[in-house]
């Protein structure tokens, strides 16, 4: 008999915030906690991880505040993903960058990152990025596990091309629910080569990691940066907003549902990405930021 998955795909807040660079903000437990809370409390309850962030750190200091108040994790969505093997100073058994998808480390994996969350379950698993190696239907029968033992609910993918996520999905029972990918006005590549298009037909959500581009978006100097940058100046003004809500409401303003994450750990740049929800981009104004980062019109 096979095993009955939950129909629904992606649930999650219209806005995640990220927790890659969590070991930089140099916050308490305590600390991290009031974060979280923030961060609920403005209904942002997608959280997202990858067992590699911060050298393998990030994801014990996201576990250790979330264990003074376990009864939030009820009221969260935790993404985290695996996959990189990463040389780093916490890990000296790894001595090559590269990428592993056996069964044993993918259940491996898993069962470290729920030690160091602290919780039960993964929300959503995502396999962090293809990798030539990649056995899909080892990676099945990884999921399959994980699913009957209830340690994970939902499965994506990050970095994939849309191929790459069919061969996947053509073996998986569960359906793929999330692709994560870079989006932003300064990179437009999946904006084209049908990854969009393609989570449209599947009825996948498209989640965009480094939305403004690293902060190229507002500090980069070459010619690109400078055209979109003057562009979105002029139309800030129009909008009475700030040039990073205006980025985020052209993000949120694709059919596909873009869900852009949040990487910053100052909670009043998420209210202000919060807030860009509200923001209704009229499509020439949505169409002057695309072609600022073309540098061209549209054909």
């Amino acid at each position: 008999m096979r095993h009955q998955y939950h129909p629904l795909g992606f649930e999650g807040s219209r806005i995640a915030q990220g927790f890659w660079r969590l070991n930089e903000w140099n916050l308490t437990p305590t600390e991290t906690l009031s974060f979280i809370e923030a961060c609920l409390d403005l209904g942002v309850t997608t959280f997202d991880h990858a067992d590699i962030y911060g050298g393998y750190q990030c994801e014990a200091l996201f576990g250790d505040a979330l264990k003074q108040k376990p009864a939030l994790r009820d009221k969260m969505e935790i993404i985290t993903k695996c996959g990189i093997l990463l040389p780093s100073e916490n890990r000296p058994d790894i001595q090559v960058h590269r990428y592993e998808y056996s069964a044993e480390h993918i259940l491996a994996s898993v069962d470290k990152s729920l030690a160091n969350l602290q919780c039960e379950y993964i929300d959503t698993l995502l396999l962090h990025r293809p990798s030539p190696l990649m056995d899909v239907d080892e990676v099945a029968q990884a999921f399959d596990l994980l699913f009957t033992l209830g340690k994970v609910k939902h499965f994506g993918v990050s970095n994939f091309t849309t191929h790459q996520f069919d061969l996947l999905q053509s073996r998986l029972d569960a359906p793929l629910i999330i692709n994560q990918v870079e989006l932003s006005p300064l990179a437009l590549q999946h904006f084209e080569d049908g990854t969009l298009d393609h989570v449209q037909q599947h009825a996948v959500t498209p989640m965009a990691w480094s939305p403004f581009a690293g902060g190229d978006l507002f500090s980069s100097c070459n010619e690109k940066s400078i055209r979109v940058q003057a562009v979105l100046k002029d139309l800030s003004g129009k909008y009475n907003c700030s040039m990073d809500q205006l980025v985020v409401a052209w993000l949120l303003r694709h059919p596909a549902g873009i869900c852009p994450v949040m990487g910053s750990g100052k909670i009043n740049r998420l209210v202000s990405a919060v807030e860009a929800i509200s923001i209704s981009l009229s499509d020439d104004d949505w169409f002057q930021i695309w072609v600022s980062s073309q540098g061209k019109p549209v054909p």
